[in-house]
């Protein structure tokens, strides 16, 4: 009797083994898991700008084409959190940036020619999307060709940052809205440009506040990457192993990495001394087709690349198709995949010397019945 019964036991599954057997379940699907890919449809929406909003839990896209900041979900649903027909007509929402602290989105604006000039910053509530203020962003004295505000940052305090892609200046924009040029540092011209490409006008672009003091801010026509102090705005090269060529915009993960996207790659940057000094230590390949702009972290530092089609846009093409697209580290992957392989084979060992546990425990109790 106690024989048939302990034989029983080892022949049908146990909680143990049913627990092992759902883990490794669960780790085969995460490592078989697919980049999670948004396809959404807005006519003409032509988006440049990109944000995640962590309590609405949806990204936000501005528009090459149209005053509005609209909300994408998870699948796609497209929604306009923003209409704001009191700008001048024709003015593009470039960069965003989140201000959770406040309950708000910041908008970089700026009118190409033959508009008369216009660069500014608008805040919007993030629930209502009613306008908090509208800030004019003043030239600098000499300014020769017309400004681009172009990306924004914002820190804890509220205060945002907004880079001048033409003037190669940033300007800072109090939590109140009042505005002035705030690093017009010499280390901003002092490299050669690249000539013949898209990007050769383009100065600085993406910026990201680190949360310790200062910004990192990236040029892309010298491929520079520069450290911004947020109290004086004086600005240091921080000298990488590479240039950063055609860089647009910048995401900082919460463990220091920062992300910088281009037309074709993601750059893995990170420093160990306080950005005095980085190392690119990954890019990831992307299809310059959708011609992408900008990338942002969402929790558990999952990275997403927006492909918004802006060239099309600036060469008067329709277009109602874009994409939101999750991007993986190859490098960090593979380590990631290796320990999940550990904890699979550890797991498999416990399991293993367990049942061989099970195994003497019944022969010994058969012994002593027999």
């Amino acid at each position: 009797m106690s024989t048939l019964s302990s034989k029983h036991s080892l022949t049908n599954p146990t909680p143990t083994t049913v627990f092992f057997l759902f883990f490794a379940l669960q780790i085969s699907t995460i490592l078989a898991g697919s980049p999670h890919v948004i396809n959404f449809r807005s006519p003409n929406l032509f988006p440049e700008g990109l944000a995640w909003d962590p309590t609405g839990q949806h990204f936000l896209v501005g528009s090459l084409r149209h005053r509005t900041i609209s909300a994408i979900s998870d699948a796609g649903v497209v929604e306009t959190l923003v209409s704001d027909p009191s700008l001048p007509e024709n003015v593009t929402i470039l960069g965003l940036a989140v201000d959770s602290r406040n309950n708000r989105v910041l908008a970089a604006l700026h009118a190409g020619a033959p508009l008369p000039p216009f660069n500014a910053l608008a805040a919007y509530d993030l629930r209502s999307g009613r306008r908090l203020f509208l800030s004019a962003l003043p030239s600098a004295e000499g300014d020769e060709k017309r400004a681009i505000a172009n990306d924004v940052a914002v820190d804890f305090k509220g205060n945002a940052y907004v880079t001048n892609s033409v003037g190669n200046y940033i300007w800072k924009v109090s939590e109140k809205g009042e505005a002035w040029i705030f690093s017009n540092s010499a280390r901003f011209t002092e490299h050669p440009v690249i000539i013949d490409e898209k990007f050769s006008s383009c100065g600085l672009n993406g910026l990201v506040y680190n949360g310790k003091g200062y910004l990192l801010v990236v040029q892309s026509n010298t491929g520079k990457m520069f450290k911004v102090d947020e109290d004086d705005g004086v600005a240091r090269l921080v000298l990488l192993n590479e240039d950063l060529v055609g860089a647009d915009g910048v995401a900082l993960r919460n463990d220091g990495v920062v992300l910088v996207v281009s037309l074709k790659r993601v750059w893995l940057v990170k420093s160990n001394d306080g950005w005095s000094q980085g190392v690119v230590f990954d890019k990831i390949d992307l299809d310059d087709e959708g011609f992408p702009t900008s990338i942002v972290v969402r929790e558990r530092e999952r990275a997403y690349v927006l492909h918004g089609r802006v060239m099309e846009g600036i060469l008067g093409n329709w277009s109602e198709s874009f994409k939101i697209e999750e991007v993986r580290s190859p490098r960090e992957g593979e380590s990631e995949n290796v320990w999940m392989y550990v904890m699979v084979g550890i797991g498999l060992a416990y399991f293993l010397f367990w049942r061989f546990q099970m195994k003497q425990l019944v022969n010994n109790m058969n012994k002593k019945i027999n």
